[in-house]
């Protein structure tokens, strides 16, 4: 007979005394009559302790003294048991395969993101065939939340970037007596580089990272799967509308964020170098050209889609559970500002070799 003593629950299983030796293959009688506690924890210990020691199964053992509820929980233990398994360490994988995982993965990627932009285009020729079934309040209701509520932080952004790039442009052409070049130098970083790329990495972690968490909740919850069931397309519902407010909102943005950045510009040059207001218009308006604020808003557009179609697609695959979420919003975010940057270099060059 074995004596059981104390708590065996999982707050105390570093405390309990090791199982005395026992001859292997007898039955064994556990006696419960000073044990105070049992949680499924203890009772696993217990048993696996006793297999360990003396090769007893679960027949081999006879309970007495036990409490009903403590008799209850161990009977649980075992019937479960068979199921319970310790899974092996898996030995760490080699550079070959992590470097063929990484592959698979990307690849995996690439066919997913291709096959979501066919399934889009699908349904964009199914919408041009039928301009009613497009859902125009889906797209107000996403354009007022993509660029209304957008308008305060992308103005104040590009207006502080504006007035920092002026001051530091200002310190160097002010010590050599060429002040109203700081112009030119604002008006081209704000209109072509600073402004179209700074609002769309804004809205790549503001919307895009909202859109992959409003999708995937609607699939957490099962509403994709209730439109299918309802017969509509959910690329069509829930994706085309929040791509083409994107494409509307980001180029006004920008529009916005140049006009923002060109009076924080105005500004230091006013307080730092002493260029009146009138004079800052005057050699804006003889070096500024069209093309350089349509190069900046051109980009505009192409980021839009990138951001739209990362998201959307991010959101919809996302698995049934909460993790899976932020995991895949998280993503969205990486990846956009990544595609932002990758499309704002080759932006670069091509107009480099166009002299544009």
């Amino acid at each position: 007979m074995l004596e059981v003593v104390g708590r065996w629950t999982v707050q105390h299983l570093h405390q309990l005394p090791a199982l005395p030796e026992m001859p292997d293959g007898m039955s064994v009688i556990l006696d419960g009559a000073k044990l105070q506690a049992l949680d499924p924890s203890g009772a696993y210990k217990l048993l696996t302790g006793l297999r360990e020691q003396a090769g007893l199964d679960a027949g081999q053992i006879t309970l007495r003294n036990f409490s009903p509820a403590a008799q209850q929980v161990f009977l649980l233990v075992v019937n479960n048991l068979p199921r319970m398994q310790v899974l092996p360490e898996t030995a760490g994988l080699g550079f070959l395969a992590k470097t063929g995982h990484a592959s698979q993965t990307a690849f995996n990627h690439v066919r997913g993101f291709t096959g979501f932009v066919g399934q889009l285009a699908i349904e964009a020729w199914r919408l041009t065939r039928r301009p009613g079934a497009f859902r125009l309040k889906e797209f107000v209701a996403q354009l007022e939340a993509i660029f209304v509520y957008a308008i305060p932080i992308s103005a104040a952004m590009i207006f502080l970037l504006g007035v920092v790039f002026a001051y530091l442009l200002g310190v160097q052409a002010e010590k050599f007596g060429a002040n109203i070049f700081v112009v030119d130098g604002v008006s081209a970083a704000v209109l072509r580089e600073l402004s179209p790329v700074i609002i769309a990495i804004l809205i790549a972690g503001r919307t895009g990272a909202a859109i992959t968490a409003q999708l995937g909740t609607m699939k957490v919850n099962e509403e994709i799967d209730a439109l299918s069931v309802l017969g509509l397309s959910p690329v069509a519902v829930l994706v085309i509308p929040r791509i083409l407010a994107l494409v509307v909102a980001l180029p006004l943005l920008v529009f916005i964020g140049d006009v923002a950045g060109i009076l924080g510009g105005m500004l230091v040059a006013k307080t730092q170098l002493g260029l009146e207001f009138s004079q800052f218009w005057e050699r804006l308006d003889s070096i500024m050209k069209m093309k350089t604020v349509l190069v900046g808003m051109g980009k505009a557009p192409v980021f839009a889609i990138f951001i739209g179609l990362i998201a959307c697609r991010m959101g919809m695959t996302v698995a049934r559970d909460a993790r899976s979420v932020g995991l895949h919003t998280t993503s969205t975010v990486v990846q956009s500002i990544v595609a932002v940057i990758v499309l704002n270099a080759i932006f670069a060059v091509a107009f480099t070799e166009l002299g544009i």
